[in-house]
């Protein structure tokens, strides 16, 4: 049977991709998977920067707010509950189309991904978590997986102590490194004849972008999101890990200005682009399409003749 045909969107964060992941779906007949680590969690739609139902614009969007904070979520995981989604989507003769920014999330389910299957060791993990909950515990454990896999280590940043700590983990149970099981995957064939576009912004422009993205959160109420998850911390760990969290939350401490948090956040998420960028132009499938001066209308009406070019007219 000849495999799937799974549209891509992905990109840094601020980028435009649910624009014009929402655009292709309406010429495709497309409904969309997110591919965003953040915005899979219930309850910080605003961190996250999830999509508005006006952003939506009717077509429906998949794996946004399906994981309570409180549960422990994994590529693996995300691999199963996305192939889900494109099962039924395509069931109901719709076009499944993956979007978002994780270039994890998208290789878990785009490529064979032998580190995903090694089962966690329970004593291990929870070791190295205990660690990041110490004072300088993200700081020492990145300064491992560092040691270990610098390559890895600039993928991802210290506050995500679980991606982190799974990389230490995955070295320590197989002798290899993230990043080498990574390059074997690379060679292995995917369940899905995937494309992968991404919108490509000059980098000021990139960051003005950011900027804004941040100061319209700001109004759509994410302090007292940030607030509300602040009352019951224990039971939401994973927003720890979101950008805009501990800076927002530190200014409600008093502990720094609520001007220097915007900063701070803004500072992180040009951070966040940066890696996502690093991540993305590694991958020889991404095709990138010049953004600056054209409407998500016009960049997905291109990433369609691109699909029909590659698989022809009745691909879509």
């Amino acid at each position: 049977m000849e495999k799937m045909i799974l549209p891509v969107v992905a990109g840094p964060t601020a980028s435009g991709k649910t624009a014009c992941a929402v655009a292709l779906c309406r010429l495709i007949g497309g409904e969309v998977i997110s591919a965003d680590s953040m915005q899979i969690y219930a309850g910080m739609e605003i961190l996250s920067a999830a999509p508005t139902q006006a952003e939506m614009a009717g077509i429906a969007h998949h794996m946004i707010g399906c994981v309570d904070p409180a549960s422990g979520y994994s590529a693996d995981a995300y691999r199963e509950d996305a192939k889900a989604c494109i099962a039924d989507i395509a069931s109901r003769g719709k076009v499944p189309v993956l979007c978002g920014g994780t270039g994890l999330y998208i290789n878990a389910v785009t490529r064979p991904m032998s580190f995903s299957s090694q089962r966690s060791d329970e004593a291990m993990h929870e070791q190295l978590m205990k660690m990041g909950e110490t004072p300088e515990g993200k700081r020492k454990l990145h300064d491992m997986l560092r040691q270990i896999d610098p390559e890895s280590a600039g993928r991802v940043h210290e506050n995500d102590v679980r991606r982190v700590s799974r990389a230490i983990e995955i070295y320590k149970l197989t002798g290899m490194t993230l990043s080498e099981h990574s390059r074997l995957d690379m060679q292995r064939e995917g369940d899905f004849r995937e494309i992968i576009f991404a919108p490509d912004w000059p980098r000021e422009a990139l960051y003005r972008r950011i900027d804004a993205r941040v100061d319209e959160m700001l109004k759509q109420g994410l302090v007292e999101e940030v607030r509300t998850l602040m009352a019951n911390e224990q039971r939401h760990p994973t927003a720890l890990q979101a950008i805009g969290y501990k800076e927002i939350a530190a200014a409600l401490r008093g502990e720094i200005t609520m001007e220097h948090a915007v900063w701070l956040t803004k500072k992180a998420s040009r951070n966040l682009a940066k890696r996502q960028l690093t991540w993305f132009r590694r991958d020889p499938r991404v095709i990138w399409l010049e953004a600056e001066a054209e409407s998500a209308e016009t960049l997905a009406a291109q990433m369609q003749r691109v699909i029909v070019d590659r698989f022809g007219n009745t691909a879509i």
